[in-house]
This record gives C-alpha cells, structure tokens and sequence, in this order.
C-alpha cells in the first residue's frame, strides 16, 4: 500500500509527462534528453506513465543469446565492473552491463537485496530498453548515445520514480555501439545534483573498460596514445589510435573520434593515418619509433591541434620497423601460376605476394567458382608457413550439428558417438599453417563468437577441454556472398569480420578476365596429363569456349573441360563434343543474374523464364528462386550431385535450398 504523498506524487508526475507529451512542437525540439525520451515513450511507443510496468527478465536460453554477441567483451569488462563496484557499493548502488539491446548481461550488487532487486529490474537479464522499460538511463543512453542521468521523477514508469540511475555508452574498437555501464541505485537523496559524481564514476569508468578493450583487440596492431601532457601520455593516453604495417588505420577510440573530430573526415578506418595528422607516413613512423622509448614526439592535427605521442609496438614484434617495401623474396611460383595476360589478376598477383609473409588474415571475395581455394593454397603455398598444413574447412558443406566438433575437435567421452580417444579439430591440426574456411558467411552465430576468441586469444579450447591449447595460424577466409549485408541483417558478427579482413583480395570472374584463352588451354593440358593423354582444341571448340559467358567460372570450365575430353577421339575436342550449353551461348547470360545462393546453371532446354511444374504436383512457392531450383534438379533428373556440380555449389546448400522451398524429390513422397 503507497502513501497519499506517493499517491500525490505519482499523479503529478504522470500529469507532468502526458501534458509534455501532448504540447510537443516538432518545430522546436525539447531542450534535455529526458523530455524527449518522455515525447517518444508517449508519441513513438504508445506507453502510459501510469500503468505499472513489471520488470521484464528475459530467459536463460535468450540471455545466452545475449551475452555470446559480446562474449570476448564480458571478460573485460567484468574487471572494470569489480573495481567500480569497490568504490561505489558502501553508498547503496549495483551495477549493470547491458548489450545494445539494453539486455543486462552482467550485474554486481549485494545479495542481501536480492528480492528488491529483482523485482525494480536491478537484475541479471533484465530489459531495459526505452520501447520495454521507457525513460530510464539505459535505455535512454542507447538511444542518445551519451552518458545519461535518470533521477526519480525522471523515469516514465512511475514504478521507477524511486530509482536513480547513471548509464554512460560503450563503443566496440571499430566505433560501433556495443552497450551500456550503468550504476544505480534503490534509493537517493532527493536533489538530482547528488549523482554528479556517480556520472562522472560511470563516464569514466565505461572509459577505462572501452579502452582496455582496444588495448586487447588490437594488439597485434600499433597504437598511437595520445595525450595533451607530456608527463601524462603513457598513463591518461585517452586518444588512441591502432594502425598496421602500411600505415592504414585499423581502428580509433572515443577519445579520439572526440578530439580528432574524425567525423569531419568521412570514414576513418580503412584510411592513411596521415588522413589524420599533417606528418608524412616516414616522419609517423619516426614518430612511432620514437614513443617507444623514453623520448616523446609531437603531433599536429590538421586542424592544428599539437598533442604528445607514445606508441605501443604490436604483440608479436617485427624485426624492423615496417615501412611500405618490396615484396619479400619466396617460392611465388604458385602465385604466378594463377594468371598470364590479364591487368586484373597481375594487380591480384602482386597484392597476394606482399600479403605472403605478412602477419594478416587475409579474406577472399568473389563468385562461386572463381578459384577461391586455389588462391588461399597458392598464397599458403607462397608463404614461410608453407612446411606446415593447409587446412581447408568449408564452412557450408559440413552439417551444422558436426562443424563445432570438427572445427574445434573434442576430448574423449565428450559426447555420445565421439572417438574413445577424442579428435584434434581442423584448427588446431592447422597451428603453424593456414587455415581456410571456405563460405565463412554460412557458419552459424554461436561458432562466429568462438572463431573470434580462437582469432583474438591465439588459442582454442577443445569440446569438453578445461584447458585452452595455444594456436598459431593464419586464416584465410572467402565468400561469395555480401558479409556486409549479412552484417546488416544481423547474421554475421561485425566484429569477426574486421578479425579477417586485415586484407581483403578480389578475384575477378571468368567472363571479366582478358587471359581466358590461356586457361581453357592450361586446364586443358592438365586435365588431360591427368588421363594421361595428349589433348588438343579445335578452333571451332575454342571459339565457342571463348564466346561462352561461364556463369559457374573456372569451376565450370573445368568441369566442361573433363566432360568434352571424356567425349573426345583421342584427345581432339571438337565443337560436337562441348555440353550444349557451351555451343549455345545466348542461352547463358539471363542465369547469371540469379543470386549467388540459389544454383544458377539451369540447363538451355529448360528456359529460365517459363515456370516449371512439379511432376507430383506437389505445390511450388512462387519465388523465382525455387523455379530455377526446381528447373535445375528437374533438368539433372532429381540427382542432387550432378545439380551442385553443375551450379558451382555444394550438396549441402542445395539440400538446404530444397528444404527452405519445400522442394521434395519425387520418389521421396
């Protein structure tokens, strides 16, 4: 039972919020972030200030959802947490880490308060989002993207107006959002002014743990600290700023995204560091040598900011200071071997060259057949790795209930079926070497995080293991498909994708490269020492081959290559002995606009833009994509591996593409 004064001051305060909420001006904004947290809850979300919100604490299963997003992350900041927590629980608060979502993934408070706790949403797996809890400093912070304040009154719920609440943002190493450190309390003293300096605690500490964040994520990389103070710089570096090898800028802090007013500048990452100070890339470098030791050096902003520098040489120390240079010299041969007259794969040949011996992770973008693999193993192949193995996983072909145990390998009674004496996984099988993962965009959410702790940490932990066992590998990584979409549609990790692309090589597709007569002839000569015969090309056959579109690429080519040699006289491939769909040219250019996912060597005697019929009459979605589908495994007579040969793909994406379009064979009805 509330009072009359709790009564009293209830109704004021949802009189207070609705009256704001209704006179609001779209011409002139409120002045402070909680009225117009207020305005949203109100206008934007449908919320009443009036109506008592329980606390929503989401399940176990989704709350481990939640944290693995940020599982590297938790560790981090759970150090900061505890030293904050030291300071502040003598005055009566408990601390909250929240995800972007507002989720609370991790919390300190005292036991004795539990029930209390729990009940207000001061809780493990609570959410505090704007849209589920409205105004509060969580949610509100999330929103606005700097550190906040909500003091009694100044929630919407008036189930909160005893809370008050200090929230302050994090920002992963790359500048994106990544949550909320948040100190709060069940009660206060009544003047708001009292959580100055818990903001400034909050503020500050969200800093330090934003920052030893940095530290670990890129310590493979330099790190620029800056400072305002010569004495200060090593200790309240707050500006920092990680770069590679070339002088590129791998990522910057919050720090310096504020006193670089890197926004001014577009996009920062990716770009010269000189895009961000007047000195030339050799005078960095001197620079950087220089803050290795006891000496500091100065640094002007364009804007004329002078600030004083230390650097932080990678983890793994080079022997030299690295400056832009020659490749270095190895074994190229397999590089070489990849192309002969074409401008786009020379560029691709030498970029490839100076990556071999470089302590990057290099991804690989380009079409479905386009030779991924074959460039991962030349690159390995063109290394000082190349004494040890070449793992190559594709991440699509193996059953998602088997690639964590494959990948990762298992101790012995780990599970069911496993070996007696337990697997080495395909990453530690590849320590010393190269590890290529191949359709690194299909591998699920949850192996995404454990991939980055195995990128980040150097080790990996077996299935059923206590004990990490420490890795030194290179990946190589390649896809076909848009990891920047499925960074958008929230399926793959930002995060890992900055992991891998230290470098990122483009291979151009069949039709684009200008030296494809060299390599109907090679693969030609190979594939036929391989039936141990001497083989040659008609010129009509050659024509042909040449006027072809080869939407499956070099994959593709090969493949037609065995085909017309098994058809052959003796070696001699004639015009006759080519599939049809090569000799009928036209008939390919519509297929190579479908996408990447969805097979798209649909035989010439199936024409693309007739929808075809399931003989059962079974009914098909109408999607585009399951008409080609169903074309193509009607077309190859339901045999799901002469299909994936056929488009490029593997049989488990074709299986998979069946089941998402309820695509059933004939004789399995």
């Amino acid at each position: 039972m509330i009072s009359a004064k709790q009564a009293a001051q209830r109704h004021a305060h949802v009189e207070q919020v609705l009256t704001l909420a209704s006179q609001a001006d779209p011409e002139r904004p409120p002045l402070s972030e909680i009225e117009r947290s207020w305005i949203r809850c109100v206008n934007e979300y449908g919320m009443d200030p009036g109506r008592r919100m329980p606390a929503h604490i989401v399940e176990a299963g989704r709350l481990r959802e939640h944290k693995d997003q940020i599982e590297d992350f938790l560790g981090v900041a759970r150090t900061g947490m505890e030293q904050l927590y030291k300071r502040m629980s003598s005055l009566g608060y408990v601390l909250l880490l929240t995800d972007s979502h507002g989720i609370a993934v991790d919390f300190i408070g005292n036991d004795q308060w539990d029930r209390e706790l729990k009940s207000s949403g001061l809780y493990l797996g609570a959410d505090w989002s704007e849209r589920q809890a409205g105004t509060c400093a969580v949610g509100t912070c999330i929103v606005e993207q700097h550190a906040v304040t909500c003091h009694q009154t100044d929630h919407f719920d008036v189930s909160h107006i005893s809370l008050t609440c200090n929230s302050a943002p994090l920002f992963d190493p790359t500048g994106g959002f990544l949550g909320v450190l948040d100190v709060s309390a069940l009660t206060s003293p009544g003047p708001r002014e009292s959580q100055h300096l818990a903001l400034q605690m909050t503020a500050m500490y969200a800093q330090m743990i934003e920052d030893a964040n940095f530290l670990r994520y890129f310590r493979d990389r330099w790190i620029l600290r800056l400072g305002a103070t010569w004495s200060l710089v090593d200790v309240s570096g707050e500006i920092m700023v990680a770069f590679d090898a070339d002088g590129i800028v791998c990522g910057i802090n919050s720090g310096a995204r504020r006193a670089l007013r890197a926004a001014d500048h577009g996009p920062v990452i990716g770009r010269p560091l000189t895009m961000l100070f007047r000195e030339s890339l050799s005078d960095l470098w001197r620079i950087a040598r220089a803050g290795m030791s006891s000496d500091r050096a100065t640094l002007r902003t364009h804007g004329d900011e002078v600030y004083y520098a230390s650097a932080i040489a990678p983890r793994v120390m080079p022997h030299r200071i690295p400056t832009p240079a020659a490749p270095e010299p190895g074994d190229t041969a397999a590089l070489d071997a990849l192309g002969a007259d074409d401008a786009q794969m020379q560029r691709l040949i030498t970029q490839a060259k100076r990556l071999a011996n470089k302590p990057l992770n290099v991804l690989i973008h380009g079409e479905t057949g386009t030779g991924k693999e074959v460039l991962a193993k030349a690159l390995h192949q063109s290394s000082n790795r190349r004494e040890h193995a070449f793992i190559a996983v594709n991440c699509a072909a193996i059953p998602e209930t088997l690639i964590e145990s494959e990948l990762f390998g298992y101790t012995a009674g780990t599970f069911t079926g496993a070996r007696g004496k337990g697997m080495r996984g395909l990453i530690a099988q590849s320590d010393g070497g190269t590890l290529f993962l191949d359709e690194i965009g299909d591998m699920p959410l949850h192996l995404q995080s454990r991939l980055l702790r195995v990128l980040s940490e150097r080790e990996v932990t077996p299935l059923g293991a206590q004990r990490p066992i420490a890795v030194d590998l290179r990946v190589v990584a390649a896809s076909h498909r848009d990891l920047r979409q499925l960074i958008a549609e929230g399926r793959f990790r930002e995060d890992l994708y900055y992991r891998l692309c230290g470098a990122t090589l483009y291979l151009p597709t069949l039709r684009e490269r200008q030296d494809k007569a060299y390599l109907i002839e090679r693969i030609c000569q190979e594939e036929a020492a391989q039936l141990q015969i001497d083989a040659t090309l008609s010129s009509d056959a050659r024509r042909a081959m040449l006027a072809y579109d080869w939407p499956g690429n070099v994959r593709q080519l090969r493949n037609v290559l065995r085909f017309a040699l098994a058809m052959s006289d003796g070696g001699h491939i004639d015009l006759g002995d080519l599939p049809p769909e090569v000799t009928d040219a036209g008939t390919a250019s519509p297929l190579r606009a479908l996408p990447a996912s969805v097979p798209a060597s649909v035989p010439p005697s199936v024409p693309p833009s007739v929808p075809p019929s399931d003989p059962a009459g079974a009914p098909v979605p109408d999607d585009p994509k399951a008409r080609q589908l169903l074309a193509a495994l009607q077309a190859h007579h339901w045999n799901v591996t002469e299909v994936a040969a056929a488009c490029g793909i593997s049989r488990a994406t074709v299986y998979r593409q069946m089941e998402r379009f309820g695509i059933v064979a004939p004789n399995r009805r």
